[in-house]
């Protein structure tokens, strides 16, 4: 009976060992036995003792550890290689940090850290034992240049996301920052009113404005709202940390945005602008930008106008405006038109200078002599240099008056020097009509204007060909047709003449313009026949055809 007893005592006791004994990977509490060779000697029961580097001791806000403190330690594993326990005060702070935080997540509450490292994308923060990782788009509500003042300070976290067995935590400041700063933004807000005049303090600079404080709120001042002239930049007008006097202009009351401007404050230079500059008006103004399409001018701080690459020069079309002006540069323009509804205004560079066409048609009218540089060739003509910048052209036309004129334009190149006369001068369409040729007289209106239409002259064959023959008079050409080679059918072949004949002909045309004689063999031979029977018998004399013929041709030689 006795032996029982002791058998289900120890029984017993083996149970209640086992049910209290710790497992692998639990945190249980222990007792710092001793201090040495820079670690603790810790007791966790059990007849099981660890040790542990003091260094995981040393955590900021955390005492020294002291021999029979009581800790709370990391099972790693029940025993090692020397009959030791193998503890780890880390591992038991991030396990009761991941409890914590989950607790935290699930209550979607803030938890406290600081920043004490960076990493690609971000940096690394410490949540009292747990490491995460904070993006660097989460550390502020707009981007940070110099975190370094944020590092090491205790500071609220939100956390965004959760891994126990990958071991991830995702952290935002942001967030946090964004929740105080609706809560402050929605009592500012409440305040406000469009209209009201407050002051505030710059917080930041953006290319396309500025942010200021009013007080926990942050209001955008446009770069567009700073000032009524142009502004390339907001720094040309406001610095950070400055305070301005602003005006609440515009308050979206579901964002919560606020939108704020200087310019308001200050009179609207627009205010009577087209009494100020009427159409017509010549006055300076200074280059303020340049684009592709014009340049801007500013006639007066607040008002600029627009001069159209159009309206920059007379001669130079297809120029870059930056080519004709530059930026700051003082120039002379003249009022074309005002919208002060749309606050523009239209402004000619090349109106305050004399038209180069009317200019040129006063000092060089036609029939005027000119020389100039041959600018370009095309298939049509000559471009030639003249003064004032502008050119004139000399058609193919215009170049020779005995040959065609592609054969003429063949023999110039650029760079040629070349003098023409002055055809005509077309101001509006911006045309100057030269002549080469012009500049000597014409050999076939001068040999043409002592020939009369009827005249029968004596030609040399130059050609021959199935439809008619070449004909040349003083240099003058003319084509005879077939059909007028004779006045009887059997005789129109031209092949009966031969080239170098000498042929009498009857002019029956004078083309001054296609420089060509009209010509005809069979006219000559009809207006003979019917002189000679006006001169030597008649229908009703009895004489025949060939007596008559034959008596002219008598008296003719004799």
């Amino acid at each position: 009976m006795a032996q029982a007893t002791m058998e289900d005592f120890e029984a017993l006791l083996q149970e209640s060992f086992e049910l209290h004994m710790p497992e692998e990977g639990a945190v249980v509490r222990g007792k710092v036995l001793a201090i040495d060779n820079g670690q603790a000697l810790v007791d966790i029961g059990f007849k099981m003792e660890g040790r542990i580097e003091l260094k995981e001791f040393q955590r900021p806000g955390e005492a020294e550890i002291a021999v029979g403190d009581e800790v709370e330690v990391y099972l790693d594993r029940v025993e090692n290689a020397k009959g030791e326990a193998v503890l780890s005060r880390d591992k038991a702070r991030r396990e009761e940090a991941w409890d914590r935080l989950e607790s935290a997540a699930d209550k979607d509450s803030r938890v406290e850290g600081q920043i004490f490292g960076r990493v690609k994308g971000g940096f690394t923060v410490d949540l009292g034992g747990a490491v995460a990782f904070l993006p660097g788009s989460q550390v502020d509500v707009r981007p940070v240049r110099d975190i370094t003042p944020l590092m090491g300070v205790p500071q609220p976290f939100q956390i965004l996301k959760m891994d126990r067995r990958r071991g991830n935590i995702v952290v935002s400041r942001r967030a946090v920052l964004e929740e105080s700063r609706a809560e402050q933004r929605a009592e500012v807000v409440a305040r406000l009113t469009e209209g009201d005049v407050v002051d505030g303090v710059v917080k930041n600079i953006t290319d396309y404005g500025a942010f200021v404080d009013l007080g926990g709120v942050d209001g955008l001042l446009h770069v567009t709202d700073m000032a009524w002239r142009r502004v390339n930049h907001p720094s040309e007008i406001v610095n950070i940390g400055e305070t301005l006097k602003v005006q609440v202009v515009k308050i979206n009351k579901e964002t919560h945005r606020i939108s704020l401007g200087m310019k308001q404050l200050q009179s609207d230079p627009w205010e009577g602008v087209d009494a100020k500059y009427p159409a017509g008006m010549k006055l300076m103004g200074r280059v303020t930008n340049i684009t592709d399409y014009g340049a801007f001018v500013e006639l007066e701080p607040g008002v600029e106008g627009l001069v159209h690459v159009s309206e920059m020069s007379w001669t130079k079309k297809n120029v870059h405006p930056g080519k004709i002006v530059s930026t700051s540069q003082e120039v002379e323009v003249m009022v074309l038109d005002v919208d002060p509804v749309k606050r523009r205004v239209s402004l000619g560079l090349k109106q305050c200078l004399r038209n180069p066409w009317e200019l040129f048609a006063e000092n060089y009218p036609a029939n005027t002599e000119v020389e100039g540089e041959v600018k370009n060739i095309t298939e049509f003509g000559l471009f030639i240099g003249l003064d004032g910048d502008i050119d004139g052209m000399v058609h193919l036309s215009d170049l020779e008056w005995d040959r065609p004129g592609e054969q003429a334009l063949a023999e110039y190149t650029k760079g040629d020097m070349v003098k023409a006369v002055v055809l005509d001068v077309d101001i509006d369409k911006e045309r100057i009509s030269l002549g080469v040729k012009q500049l000597s007289e014409d050999s076939f209106t001068t040999t043409a204007g002592g020939i009369k239409r009827g005249e029968i002259v004596t030609v040399e064959v130059t050609k021959i060909e199935d439809g008619g023959i070449e004909v040349e008079h003083e240099g003058m050409k003319a084509f005879i047709r077939r059909s007028d080679l004779a006045r009887d059918r059997g005789d129109q072949r031209p092949e009966r003449f031969n080239v170098g004949d000498k042929v009498d002909a009857r002019v029956t045309n004078i083309d001054k313009n296609a420089r060509r004689l009209g010509m005809s063999i069979k006219a000559r031979e009809i207006a003979e026949e019917r002189e000679a029977v006006e001169q030597f018998g008649s229908s009703d004399s009895g004489a025949s055809l060939g007596d008559i013929l034959g008596a002219a041709l008598k008296t003719r030689e004799e």
